[in-house]
């Protein structure tokens, strides 16, 4: 729960030794390439070095992933033609969608036919000089055709519309009947039912054709991966700086990896130059969680926001908070049931990736607290636990209760936020350093005393001294003269501006109690639909509430898990990063072999 340490590194080889140095790099994997000089450009995205063979196999690749189910995987490469294999794949997925193209409209046409029967236009000779001629009269509109002085016969009826066939010898007038003709075209119902038949058989066959091939995706997956590991020594040769006879390969590389970087370097044959970063430089982040909570913690880190290489990392406390702000806002136990289930029937899923492996953590995390949480609020898809029970007893906490869940809520965004400044006075070096943030902790702990317990008397004096500690070493510049000091207080004063920024801040936890009342509300609100519905209407009611209780609560439950996410972040990557993170880092990139050896 950590950033790893990190060295630039500079390996020095022969020029002629330049392949084979990446080749060796790339199985190391411990190294993030950059430019000798970083200033120069970077290296072309890796998307645009692999070529559009590659890109092809990736689309077969994602057309078999598809398929279910698959055939057992064989790994002769000899008998794998991969060229092959995808053009064929591509071919079967060209026809299948032609065919769908086909089916669907062939379902239209047959749909719009099926009414006016099963039959094959007769001959010209046959009807005696006579043509039919077909409409889709709207019953309101059908007492015209029974007064017009056309033959004609209703051969379907619903209750919108009448099928009329009318006989003449050519196209009535637009007068004669209330709607212009049906263009049913040509070909029979039947010779189209027939049609449509052998585009299924032809969709059935495409898709065991499809089927077959996914007994390659391993092979697949294998050639994609060396694909981009050759896309990657491209990329990485990019990097590389010739000067005279030598290369220069230039990095960065954990501290606690530099060891085996040496044995590399020796039985290459290569020079390793090490060096600390300087005070101007930006090294790549490298953050080190286990795979549990913290280790989910780093992927939502990561979807928001790297941190700097010098400062902290905030996965575990990140992880927590979001598992607590999303427990507030999904405010019921019966729903963190539910979703409990939901996550495990995807468990071992999960569990085939390392990252996969970390979200389920992170989940379970989550989920455990939203049980608790709605457990405390006494809401179990909205409805109450019995009187007496130990569900019951466990309901301390009522949302209904605006001004204890108010203070709640208050409480624990001071307490997030003086974390945040915490860590950082925690990490700042030498007691005038750490001060402006004690300070800030200070403010927060005074301004709960004036709103929560006035009487005590401690809250004025704690918010005076913290906006103190702000005011004097906020700016710590050395006062060698009479204007230095009045330079000091003036960026001490701009920094208490910020005291603003920090009240509305505190005020932005309340959406926890605004967002978890809200869902509450719902959930009371559909379940009283249901009771109501289920006592007005004798027989269907009971079915009538069912679909109440199931639509009402899924929607609920949807806006639950919207909001928990995107607020549950928010005070995370917003509130908590402003007063606690510096500068955005940038993450390491390991040059690292994606094709198993085998």
């Amino acid at each position: 729960m950590t950033i790893l340490a990190v060295q630039r590194f500079v390996l020095v080889a022969p020029v002629g030794d330049r392949d084979r140095l990446l080749a060796g790099l790339q199985d190391l994997g411990c190294a993030h390439l950059e430019p000798l000089d970083c200033r120069r450009a970077t290296a072309t995205p890796l998307d645009q070095v692999l070529e559009g063979r590659d890109r092809r196999v990736t689309e077969a690749l994602r057309v078999l992933l598809a398929a279910k189910p698959r055939r057992r995987q064989l790994h002769d490469e000899e008998r794998f033609d991969l060229d092959a294999v995808v053009e064929a794949v591509h071919d079967d997925e060209h026809r299948r969608a032609l065919l769908e193209d086909e089916r669907d409209r062939l379902e239209a046409r047959i749909k719009e036919l099926t009414p006016w029967g099963r039959f094959r236009f007769p001959g010209p000779a046959q009807l005696g000089g006579q043509k039919l001629w077909f409409y889709e009269v709207p019953l309101a509109r059908r007492a015209r055709v029974e007064q017009s002085d056309l033959v004609w016969q209703e051969v379907h009826r619903d209750s919108r519309l009448s099928w009329i066939v009318v006989i003449a010898p050519g196209e009535p007038s637009p007068d004669a009947m209330p709607v212009p003709r049906t263009h049913t075209g040509g070909v029979a119902l039947a010779d189209l039912e027939e049609r449509i038949e052998q585009v299924e058989a032809e969709l059935d066959e495409v898709h065991s054709s499809l089927l077959a091939k996914t007994r390659w995706i391993d092979l697949i997956l294998q050639n994609l991966a060396r694909a981009e590991d050759h896309a990657a020594r491209h990329e990485a040769a990019s990097l590389v700086e010739d000067q005279g006879p030598l290369a220069l390969v230039a990095g960065w590389a954990p501290v606690r990896e530099l060891a085996a970087l040496r044995a590399f370097a020796e039985s290459h044959a290569a020079a390793l130059l090490l060096a600390d970063p300087e005070a101007d430089e930006h090294p790549p982040t490298l953050l080190d969680n286990p795979r549990g909570v913290a280790g989910g913690g780093e992927q939502l880190v990561s979807f928001y926001q790297t941190p700097n290489a010098r400062d902290w990392d905030p996965s575990p406390v990140v992880a927590f908070s979001f598992a607590l702000f999303f427990a507030m806002i999904l405010a019921d136990a019966g729903y963190a049931l539910l979703l409990g289930l939901g996550l495990a029937w995807g468990w071992r899923r999960l569990g085939h990736s390392a990252t996969g492996r970390r979200v389920r953590a992170l989940g379970a995390t989550i989920l455990l607290a939203s049980l608790v949480y709605g457990a405390l609020c006494g809401s179990w898809f909205g409805f109450a636990p019995a009187e007496g029970t130990a569900l019951a007893r466990l309901a301390v906490l009522d949302l209904g209760d605006f001004d204890s869940m108010m203070k709640l809520s208050v409480l624990v965004g001071c307490a997030h936020l003086a974390m945040a400044n915490a860590v950082v006075a925690w990490r700042a070096p030498g007691l005038a350093a750490r001060l402006p943030n004690l300070g800030w902790i200070a403010v927060l702990g005074g301004g709960l005393g004036l709103w929560l317990a006035p009487e005590a008397g401690f809250g004025l004096p704690l918010v005076v001294t913290g906006l103190a500690l702000v005011l004097l070493f906020t700016d710590r510049r050395p006062i060698a003269a009479p204007f230095d000091l009045l330079k000091r207080l003036g960026g001490g004063a701009l920094a208490l501006t910020n005291v603003t920024r920090l009240f509305g801040d505190v005020l932005s936890y309340l959406r926890l109690f605004a967002l978890g009342l809200a869902s509450s509300s719902l959930a009371v609100t559909f379940n009283g639909m249901a009771v109501d519905i289920r006592e007005s209407v004798p027989g269907l009611g009971v079915l009538l509430s069912l679909l109440v209780l199931l639509v009402g609560h899924a929607i609920n439950l949807a806006l639950g898990l919207v909001g928990g996410f995107v607020h549950g972040l928010r005070l995370n990557f917003i509130e908590f990063y402003q007063w606690g993170l510096g500068e955005e880092g940038r993450p390491f990139r390991r040059f690292a072999r994606k094709e198993a050896k085998r």
